[in-house]
């Protein structure tokens, strides 16, 4: 234990609940809104299924909530146990952001949950639908405050330092700092594409039990073809976002495309074992001058190295493939979701093996969503806020062997919590093939409820 370095393991920490909790919130955004559809849907024509869909995707939401919100709580902790320096450092900015949250999105969530799980039969109609937009309204007002503070501590702007501490200037050039719309953008797309798979995964796997109802049909075509619209937006904000990260963040750049050298016709590098002890790719594979003309839009358009920014550089490999991991997902997604939106709008039949396709794609979204937050994150080392405060400044001096012991007992946890989860979902999704998926409440006065 004595060899263990703390910053590491407060780092690998915060990763893994960062990595835990990330996963939910994800859901609850995209699914918010899926709910809200299904829910005007059912009041616009009458038709049951749309109240069926609601009733069981209500059920994964509500688990989806309770795990974000608990996983959310623990990870705040490490801000006074592992990183005192990061509050001590940029609180006055921090603290009134994380407050905002709280104040105008959780509690507005929790409260409208409420009304939502309970309220129907209870309430109107119309305050029930109500209640589902404004929890739906509460996922994405959670996501702004959240990714405004993220997003400041990678282009921080409005803020003065006195005395060794960031002090208010502008809040709206706090909030609305320069990368913020291209990440508030790519998140908020990010979740519709993670609850669009797993709706289409989950109804495809009661598909293929032969569970052919109309609200499995419903939400079949409804996550199919929301995500064969999502992806293409996505990878066009994912393009922009790049060209913002060119200008603020150029290290992070060189490291997500493997660039060591400043150059002009820099090539794109579609495979490489990256080496950064000597600074230079093993069998590299690239397209030459291509990077160069999607960066700067010049086919000789000059991109800095890596090897220019001395040692305040990311680690190369991590970002470099995590990148790789998000393209390649983002594609494979754009590629199944058109191959089923074609199955099912033109020959009007889904195969058993799209479908199957899509079961094993369920949680696709996952992996598109913390390969892209690795390279965000990561990208940023050796700055836990870009160009003001270091990780290294901002750690704490707790011992290494307390640290490796909470690491350790948040791994298990967080492994186990993650199982039960996917279990529970799919759990639900087969009781509901078998009849087990009961209306939960009925409405006096509709028949057809």
């Amino acid at each position: 234990m004595d060899t263990l370095d703390p910053l590491v393991l407060a780092r690998l920490q915060f990763a893994a609940n960062i990595t835990f909790h990330i996963l939910f919130p994800t859901i609850s955004i995209g699914m918010g809104w899926f709910l809200l559809f299904f829910k005007t849907r059912f009041v616009a024509t009458g038709e049951q299924h749309w109240m069926d869909a609601y009733q069981f995707w209500i059920k994964i939401f509500a688990l989806t909530f309770a795990l974000g919100v608990v996983s959310g709580i623990t990870m705040s902790f490490q801000f006074g146990t592992n990183w005192p320096g990061f509050m001590n450092t940029v609180g006055n900015v921090a603290g009134p952001l994380l407050a905002y949250e709280v104040l105008t999105a959780f509690f507005l969530e929790a409260t409208m949950l409420g009304i939502m799980l309970f309220g129907r039969g209870r309430v109107s109609e119309g305050v029930h639908t109500l209640a589902t937009w404004l929890v739906a309204l509460g996922t994405t007002a959670s996501a702004f405050w959240i990714l405004a503070l993220n997003s400041w501590m990678h282009t921080p702007a409005g803020y003065e330092m006195v005395n060794g501490q960031a002090h208010v200037t502008s809040w709206f050039a706090v909030i609305f700092n320069p990368s913020f719309p291209y990440r508030m953008s790519h998140m908020l797309l990010a979740s519709g594409l993670t609850g669009s798979f797993l709706l289409a995964g989950i109804s495809a796997y009661r598909w293929l039990q032969l569970d052919r109802a109309k609200d499995v049909m419903a939400t079949l075509r409804t996550g199919v073809l929301v995500a064969a619209v999502l992806i293409p937006v996505q990878i066009m904000v994912g393009d922009l976002h790049g060209l913002n990260t060119l200008h603020h963040q150029p290290a992070k750049l060189a490291a997500m495309e493997g660039i060591w050298e400043t150059q002009q016709g820099v090539p794109a590098v579609l495979f490489a074992i990256p080496d950064q002890a000597t600074q230079s790719n093993h069998y590299e594979i690239a397209i030459p001058k291509l990077a160069s003309l999607y960066l700067t839009h010049d086919w000789n358009g000059e991109v800095q190295g890596i090897k220019s920014f001395g040692d305040k550089h990311p680690p190369v490999g991590p970002v470099f493939w995590a990148f790789r991991i998000m393209v390649g997902m983002g594609l494979l997604m754009l590629a199944v979701s058109w191959f089923a939106t074609y199955e099912l709008k033109v020959k009007k039949a889904l195969s058993r093996r799209t479908a199957m396709v899509l079961v094993v794609m369920t949680f696709a979204g996952w992996v598109a969503l913390i390969s892209g937050w690795y390279v965000t994150e990561i990208g940023r080392q050796p700055w836990l806020v870009y160009g003001v405060l270091t990780t290294a400044q901002a750690a704490s001096t707790v011992p290494a062997q307390n640290i490796a012991v909470s690491l350790a007992m948040y791994l298990t946890l967080y492994a186990a919590l993650l199982s039960a989860y996917v279990s529970v979902v799919f759990y639900l999704a087969k009781k509901a093939v078998h009849g087990g998926d009961e209306p939960l409440l009925h409405v006096k006065g509709l028949s057809h409820v």
